[in-house]
């Protein structure tokens, strides 16, 4: 379902990977780790193709950045979710509005909008808090909104950049476990995290970037 095949990107003359390979499966969990700066974000950013490779190829459900075209990208982009450590949230609106924004794009009926945002919302135990205001809402919430808007559109792939950088231990364990939930439900997880004390409580791929290259990680359980 992904995959980055000898893949070689730098910023004017700085490498950040060198024949980087690795691949995801369908409906897997995985955990993306590595030292701030060595390159989690450009990857993320990489696989919804705000970013092209330098040389070799990133392959996202049959889309490939070596045969891209622009037109393409909002339908890549619909079958990806992706998830800020900073949230996102439009200010000015409400939980409600934040949500119904991205999808009155699809042309969709305001009834279907109505059904999606109350079952997402669902999903991640905001119903109740669907006429706030991003400002009333606590960091661990606001992350919640940016997880429901990120399966507005039934993705095939949910990418997490850091989603717990901001919050407690124990926000951060419930944020991990809303994941932990939509990736049971069939929807590839993608986590690019430093917060090691998630990383230790569930067994699931961990790959970490190193030198410009991706490899297999493991860290030892408490």
């Amino acid at each position: 379902m992904l995959s980055f095949n000898n893949v070689e990107f730098r910023y004017s003359n700085q490498i950040v990977f060198t024949d980087l390979n690795l691949e995801l499966d369908e409906g897997e969990f995985a955990f993306l780790i590595g030292k701030s700066g060595v390159g989690k974000s450009t990857l993320l950013q990489m696989i919804y193709m705000n970013l092209l490779p330098t040389s070799g190829y990133v392959r996202v459900n049959g889309y490939d950045t070596s045969t891209i075209k622009p037109r393409m990208l909002p339908h890549l982009r619909k079958k990806l979710g992706v998830i800020f450590q900073d949230f996102k949230l439009l200010r000015d609106r409400n939980v409600y509005e934040n949500l119904s924004f991205v999808l009155e794009v699809t042309n969709a009926s305001k009834k279907g909008i109505k059904k999606k945002i109350n079952d997402v919302l669902t999903d991640v135990g905001l119903s109740h808090k669907r006429l706030n205001m991003p400002d009333q809402l606590s960091g661990g919430e606001q992350q919640r909104v940016a997880i429901a808007r990120a399966l507005l559109n039934d993705p095939i792939l949910v990418l997490a950049d850091e989603p717990t950088g901001n919050l407690d231990p124990d926000t951060s364990r419930e944020i991990l476990d809303i994941l932990m939930k939509i990736n049971k439900k069939g929807t590839a997880v993608l986590v690019a995290t430093h917060n090691y004390a998630i990383v230790k409580r569930i067994n699931s791929r961990i790959i970490k970037l190193e030198n410009g290259r991706a490899y297999k990680a493991v860290i030892k359980k408490k």
